[in-house]
């Protein structure tokens, strides 16, 4: 049993081929949160499963493909029967042939459960016709067992969300996540900005290839447009450097558990300009470690 009191204290438990992930604990540690991360790494998440269906759904996992590789449960262990069908879902699973299943308890002490329900302003769950922490005190009865048999334990009194988010990213991310999901998108200013964008980058300071007969019916995708604009005075320069200031950008979002990022790069229409710039950028951002690029051109076919 692993007890992790810290995002620091949280031991390396990246995942197998096949895992399966119970997430279980007190009401109000950070399930949700947890839920979340997980999700964020790639897991298939499954939220409130009654614990009678952690069997099934075992079985199924053994014989899933890729797409079902990791599956988190998140577990309401108040239902009373969590640890009785644990055993039975190990025990089918411990054929060496099935995948890997883990308990993950989440635990707070009493005065930062407190503190979180009255936040909210919503009582606890068993608190009934007492107080919160009447309510707390029977569920760390009722959790006891199931505490005493995880794989898998974090405190999460000291954390915020975005440090619990951070354990989770050092428990569960493989090397293969990446920190962050770039979609780097063109787009034209007379059809508006993208109304999800993170960051928004200017492209008509570079001549209009509109302008130019010959390229005018072709995309900033083609050839000979991508080298009118890149070769323009100014465009290679502002390319290198914007890729240079989006590096610490992208990397303090990876430190701050900001999984998803849209850069958004416009010109008059999002035909020419914005399509050529976001092409290079994107080869330049899809260098950075724990970066994965989507390019996306929004307008493109518009006109």
């Amino acid at each position: 049993m692993t007890d992790a009191t810290s995002a620091a204290a949280a031991p390396s438990a990246g995942p197998s081929s096949r895992s399966v992930l119970v997430v279980t604990g007190m009401a109000g540690a950070g399930r949700s949160t947890v839920s979340n991360a997980l999700e964020d790494l790639g897991w298939y998440v499954v939220d409130n499963l009654p614990p009678q269906m952690l069997r099934p759904l075992l079985d199924l996992a053994g014989h899933s493909d890729q797409r079902l590789a990791r599956i988190a449960v998140v577990v309401d262990v108040r239902g009373g029967q969590l640890l009785t069908e644990l055993k039975d879902a190990a025990e089918a699973a411990g054929d060496g042939d099935g995948p890997q299943l883990r308990l993950l308890f989440l635990e707070a002490n009493d005065a930062a459960l407190v503190r979180r329900f009255e936040a909210v302003r919503r009582p606890h769950p068993l608190q009934g016709t007492g107080t919160i922490l009447d309510g707390i005190t029977a569920e760390r009865t009722m959790t006891a067992a199931v505490r005493e048999q995880s794989d898998i334990i974090i405190d999460t009194s000291e954390l915020n969300i975005h440090q619990l988010a951070t354990a989770i990213n050092e428990l569960f991310a493989d090397d293969e996540t990446p920190g962050v999901r770039v979609t780097i998108t063109s787009f034209g200013f007379k059809y508006g900005v993208p109304t999800d964008a993170d960051l928004v980058a200017d492209a008509r300071f570079l001549p209009n290839p509109f302008w130019v007969p010959e390229l005018r019916p072709h995309t900033g995708k083609d050839p000979d447009v991508r080298d009118y604009v890149l070769g323009q005075p100014g465009a290679l320069e502002f390319i290198e450097r914007y890729a240079d200031a989006l590096r610490p950008v992208l990397s303090g979002y990876q430190r701050e558990n900001k999984s998803h990022a849209t850069i958004a790069i416009g010109c008059t229409g999002g035909k020419h300009r914005s399509v050529a710039v976001v092409e290079r950028i994107a080869d330049l951002i899809a260098a950075q470690p724990g970066v994965a690029v989507n390019v996306k051109h929004r307008d493109l076919g518009r006109e």
